[in-house]
C-alpha cells in the first residue's frame, strides 16, 4: 500500500476491511479508524448510508472524532477500499481551460494557416466566452467501473490507448433537483479523488462519426475509475477553486495544475446537472481533468506502470497497471 497522506480537517470517511473481513464504513482520524457500523445508531451498512443522513450525522462524527476512548483500531493492517458506492456518476468533460487549448492546438488541421501562438490565442478566447456564456459538458459513468485507491487497474486487451485523467470528485449530500448555483454547495457532503481512465482509441465512433463520442466503451471498463482514498467533508476544504491536482507516472510528474483552471466550478456543475437529473445522496460529480494527459505527452499506459494521484487535502491514491491476461 502507498504511504497514506493525511487528509485535511479533523477526520475523513473511508471504507476499510481487515484481512479476510467484510468491508465496513470507518471514521479516519490520523492513523486510527473507528468502525461506524457499531459506533453510530441505526448502524450504517456503508459510507453511502452515512451520507444519506449527512446533516444529522455530521455533528456526531465530530464528537466521535474527538473521543479517544472509543474502540479505535490502527489503520495499518486494514485494506482501504473506494470510500463509497455511488448510485450515479456524472462526469464533466473539457472543463480545464489549458487542457482544452492544448488538445485543440494538437489536433488542428495540417492546412491551418495560423501559427501555434495565433491558434492558442483564438482558442483561449473561445474558452473564456464558453466559461462566461455556455453550459458545462456532462456525461454519465457506471459505478461498476470504480475500484479502490490502491488496487491494480487491469488494462483490457482491446484498449489501444489507455490514458489517465485525475479529477476532483464531488460527493452529493442530499437529493438535488433544479438547484440554483447560489445554493448548490449546500448539497455537497465532501470531496474525494477519482482517476477517470480513458481509452483514447475508442472515444469517437469510427463507424458512425455523426453520433460522436462513445463513453461506454472508452471509460467504463471494470476498474477504470480508481476512487479515494477518503471522503473529506466539505467543511475541511476551504476553497475548491484552488486545489492542486497532481498525477505522477512512475515517479514523473505528468499532471500538475490548480483547479483555478476549471471553466465551470463545483457549484455551476452541480446546479447544471440538477436542472435535468435528480442527484442522490452519495452520487459523484467528476469535475474534469487538467492538462497533462498521456495523449499530450505521447506516452500512454502500459503493463507495470504506477500512477500516483494527489489533490490538496484529499490524500494520495496509488494504482498499478496490469495487462489483461490472454484467454
Amino acid at each position: 500500500m502507498a504511504t497514506l497522506a493525511q487528509p485535511a480537517g479533523p477526520f475523513a470517511l473511508g471504507t476499510f476491511s481487515a484481512p479476510d473481513g467484510e468491508p465496513f464504513p470507518g471514521l479516519l482520524v490520523e492513523d486510527r479508524v473507528l468502525d461506524l457500523s457499531t459506533a453510530l445508531d441505526r448502524a450504517p451498512s456503508g459510507v453511502r448510508a452515512v451520507v444519506e443522513r449527512w446533516e444529522e450525522t455530521l455533528p456526531v462524527l465530530h464528537t466521535l472524532a474527538a473521543d479517544t476512548a472509543l474502540g479505535w483500531r490502527p489503520l495499518e493492517g486494514l485494506r482501504v477500499h473506494a470510500p463509497l458506492e455511488p448510485r450515479q456518476i456524472f462526469q464533466s468533460g473539457a472543463n480545464y481551460r489549458q487542457h482544452v487549448i492544448d488538445l485543440e492546438v494538437a489536433h488542428r488541421s495540417p492546412d491551418d494557416p495560423r501559427t501555434v501562438e495565433e491558434a492558442r490565442a483564438e482558442i483561449a478566447a473561445v474558452m473564456d466566452r464558453r466559461a462566461a456564456e455556455d453550459l458545462p459538458y456532462v456525461f454519465i459513468g457506471l459505478p461498476s467501473a470504480i475500484t479502490g485507491p490502491y488496487d491494480d487497474v487491469v488494462l483490457p486487451s482491446w484498449a489501444e490507448q489507455p490514458d489517465w485523467e485525475l479529477e476532483l470528485a464531488v460527493v452529493i449530500a442530499k437529493s438535488a433537483h433544479r438547484v440554483p448555483v447560489e445554493e448548490a454547495l449546500e448539497y455537497v457532503a465532501g470531496y474525494t479523488i477519482a482517476n477517470d481512465l480513458t481509452d483514447r482509441a475508442t472515444v469517437f465512433r469510427r463507424d458512425m462519426k455523426a453520433i460522436g463520442t462513445d463513453w461506454l466503451r472508452s471509460k467504463n471498463a471494470p476498474g477504470f475509475t480508481p476512487l479515494g482514498p477518503w471522503l473529506v467533508p466539505a467543511g475541511s476544504i476551504a476553497d475548491t477553486g484552488d486545489l492542486r491536482v497532481t498525477l505522477k507516472l512512475n515517479g514523473e510528474t505528468m499532471q500538475d495544475e490548480s483547479t483555478k483552471d476549471m471553466l465551470f466550478g463545483v457549484a455551476r456543475l452541480v446546479s447544471y446537472i440538477s436542472q435535468t437529473a435528480q442527484l442522490l445522496p452519495g452520487d459523484l460529480v467528476l469535475t474534469g481533468s487538467p492538462a497533462g494527459n498521456g495523449i499530450h505527452w505521447g506516452r500512454l499506459l502500459r503493463d507495470g506502470d504506477v500512477m500516483e494521484g494527489s489533490i490538496t487535502g484529499l490524500g494520495v491514491q496509488r494504482t498499478r497497471c496490469t495487462a489483461e491476461e490472454s484467454a
